[in-house]
């Protein structure tokens, strides 16, 4: 990481003439998921996430008090000073924005005369007002969102208001560099469909040395040595360290549903270098043409790609994709035209 920040440094020195505080900040994925609602935080500007789940279990609105006794989470945000920059038609069109990313609802509260104003604050009580307000370090003419709902869909969707509200209100210099790595991401997910763990990133993460023993007890708290470079909330670099213990790397093939047969049918020969003694290893990249369009005060990644796609994945330039000769089919042994089709 250390190299990276020198590289950025120096770049951001050669190409724009400013001096980089370094090291880079670092956080972790849970610090970050929590405080901004995604692992890809815009820090140039802060309007973080803030928790009412102990008011909102207390108070008489009924959507907030049952998401938090399902077990939800009950989420909002403070767009300082707004107040009066969106009306109710805009606070609408802000619903079904959300809506988009899972969430079932937008409640608001604008903040006036010490209180809050909104079509649910009969909901709550007095002292419910004061403590949201202080909760969300609230004054005169704020505007305060809210998102009940699953843990998931409060931060997609919070996170994403956040960006666009950010945008809205200028609130930040679009000139502007803000970077930081995301660090400790977790190693597995939860795949409730098929009731089985995924891994977050790859299967070849290895895990945070103290959280070894996780690994045969609780899986789900295992962080892994990954690390994401995030610059004005685009991704801009990404690795790990990778996995050298052949004992380490089958017991999260074993936790993956991999079982020891197919592992060395699929992954034999890198489990087999493993077994040699491979040393500690790992890498990053750096995502050449996000940093051309960061660089350039773009927004719109296709703008700096030499031949971007179209919308449906055409390539203007070659008309790729094309017709296929029926030889060239045969060569790959593809057939198309089977019973039924």
């Amino acid at each position: 990481l250390d190299v990276i920040d020198g590289l950025v440094a120096h770049l951001m020195k050669e190409l724009r003439g400013e001096e980089l505080s370094l090291p880079l900040p670092r956080y972790s994925y849970r610090d970050v998921l929590e405080r901004f609602g995604t692992d890809k935080p815009d820090l140039r500007f802060g309007m973080e996430l803030v928790d009412i789940g102990d008011i909102a279990a207390a108070c008489d609105f009924g959507v907030f008090r049952n998401t938090v006794e399902k077990g939800g989470r009950v989420r909002g945000l403070n767009a300082k000073g707004a107040m009066d920059k969106y009306s109710r038609k805009d606070i609408d069109g802000l619903t079904d924005y959300v809506s988009d990313f899972g969430a079932k609802g937008l409640v608001f509260f604008r903040v006036k005369e010490g209180r809050l104003d909104s079509p649910v604050a009969k909901f709550f009580t007095e002292a419910h007002h004061q403590a949201i307000i202080e909760r969300m370090q609230a004054e005169n003419g704020d505007l305060l969102f809210f998102i009940a709902g699953e843990d998931s869909v409060t931060s997609a969707s919070l996170a994403a208001l956040r960006n666009r509200l950010g945008k809205e209100l200028q609130l930040y210099d679009p000139n502007e560099l803000k970077c930081c790595w995301v660090i400790d991401f977790p190693l597995f997910s939860w795949n409730e469909d098929e009731q089985r763990w995924d891994a977050e990133h790859h299967p070849f993460c290895f895990p945070v040395v103290e959280d070894l023993p996780l690994l045969d007890t609780d899986p789900g708290q295992v962080r892994a040595q990954t690390y994401d470079l995030v610059c004005n909330g685009c991704e801009a670099g990404s690795g790990s360290i990778r996995i050298h213990d052949p004992v380490v790397q089958q017991k999260v093939f074993g936790l993956l549903g991999i079982s020891e047969e197919e592992a060395e049918r699929r992954f034999g020969f890198l489990l087999e270098a493993l077994r040699y003694g491979a040393p500690p290893h790992g890498g990053i990249a750096l995502g050449l043409d996000r940093w051309v369009m960061l660089f350039s005060g773009d927004d719109n990644i296709r703008d700096v790609i030499a031949f971007p796609k179209t919308q449906k994945a055409t390539d203007l330039l070659s008309g790729a994709p094309s017709p296929v000769d029926a030889y060239q089919l045969r060569e790959l042994h593809i057939k198309l035209d089977l019973p039924g089709t």
